[in-house]
């Protein structure tokens, strides 16, 4: 009897929020729509022409990518994060990736985790990394700390510094425990990194710092995006870099499956990886944003916790999620409730910058007379 996969899966936590839309939708000046990360800023005309410049070449791609490409993703992470230039430099493998969401979802899978395994994911975590668990059969177990798992076996854990939906950051301190801890079990460590270029009150590490791993990235996996310091969101395009030989199996499994990325993209994530002055205008964008809503939240009322890197607020009027995201929305202002992310998110609700400078500071003046 087939059962589907459907029934393993919690429910779409976006679709709870028809009713508080409804209401912000009915706002007589608009929504000012604060719950999701979806890019609102347009994309580089140098990404665009990249874009096209490939548009008539009917072949397939290939899974693993172009060379140009490969050499684009490292050369960024070492440019921009410092990766791969100490005295304990490791050579790094490379996977595209169809978006990172896709990644995440099936890491689990196609490194062959099932039901023996057992996956450990933040506390207050994107739903996706719970999702990728459950679809390949592993169990998901919520923890921020190593000393909350005990002796159990773990076969795979998923870091997300800066995070999603906190902000929190990450430091080479904490990164290391859990590296050696990852190590001395045997098991893979998944870093969502695709707000590590983000950073506002700290410094974001990767977990492919030689800070962090002395050289060895056996067993590390990072894994970055270009949806939010680029604004590809729609082009689907990211990638996973670190332990070759974990990434030489992933890149095979792949390739049975036609995870492609098409080559168009392919040609867009060039250019958006080697040129670093759109991202430096677009991070600045997101700064900009945030120095005008932050203070406006909080002298709304709110405390605003973490939100150190990453581009939303963390912020909470300790009473129900739910009742804080209904009091917005009767100002026009939706926001995405603590509980989509875990139990531990039950009084918080997560404020994005990602709308537009008219939009954010919509809701800045809203907040100023309503909340």
């Amino acid at each position: 009897m087939r059962t589907p996969l459907t029934g393993m899966l919690p429910g779409f936590p976006w679709d709870t929020l028809a009713a508080a839309k409804a209401t912000a939708h009915a706002h007589p000046h608009g929504i000012a729509d604060l719950s999701v990360g979806t890019p609102v800023d347009p994309v580089a005309p140098a990404i665009r022409t990249a874009l096209a410049s490939v548009a008539d070449v009917p072949g397939y791609p290939t899974t693993a990518g172009t060379p140009a490409l490969q050499e684009a993703a490292v050369a960024a992470l070492r440019r921009r994060f410092g990766i791969g230039v100490g005295p304990k430099a490791a050579r790094l493998g490379m996977v595209p990736a169809i978006g990172t969401k896709e990644m995440i979802a099936s890491l689990p899978s196609h490194l062959g985790l099932g039901v023996q395994d057992t996956v450990v994911i933040p506390e207050l975590a994107y739903p996706t990394y719970e999702v990728g668990a459950l679809l390949a059969g592993a169990r998901p177990v919520r923890a921020d700390g190593t000393a909350q798992l005990g002796p159990a076996p773990v076969t795979m854990l998923f870091l997300n510094s800066p995070a999603n939906p906190s902000g929190k950051i990450l430091g080479v301190d904490h990164l290391r425990k859990v590296v050696d801890w990852a190590r001395q079990r045997g098991a893979i460590v998944v870093s969502d990194e695709c707000y590590l270029g983000l950073a506002w009150d700290a410094e974001a590490v990767s977990v492919l710092d030689e800070r962090v791993h002395d050289g060895d990235v056996t067993g590390l996996i990072a894994v970055h995006s270009l949806s939010k310091t680029s604004s590809l969101a729609s082009y689907r395009a990211g990638f996973a870099a670190g332990d070759p030989a974990l990434l030489g199996e992933l890149l095979e499994v792949r390739k049975h499956a036609g995870l492609m990325l098409p080559l168009p993209v392919q040609a867009a994530m060039v250019a958006a990886l080697t040129d670093d002055a759109h991202e430096g205008e677009q991070r600045e964008r997101y700064r900009r944003r945030r120095d005008v809503l932050r203070p406006a939240v909080e002298r709304a009322g709110f405390r605003v916790d973490d939100s150190e890197g990453g581009l939303y607020l963390w912020a909470t009027r300790d009473e129900p999620c739910r009742d804080t995201v209904d009091r917005l929305a009767a100002l026009g202002i939706l926001v995405a409730p603590g509980d989509f992310y875990g139990p531990r998110g039950g009084r918080h609700v997560r404020i994005a910058l990602t709308a537009s400078d008219d939009r954010i500071a919509a809701a800045a003046d809203r907040l100023a007379v309503g909340a």
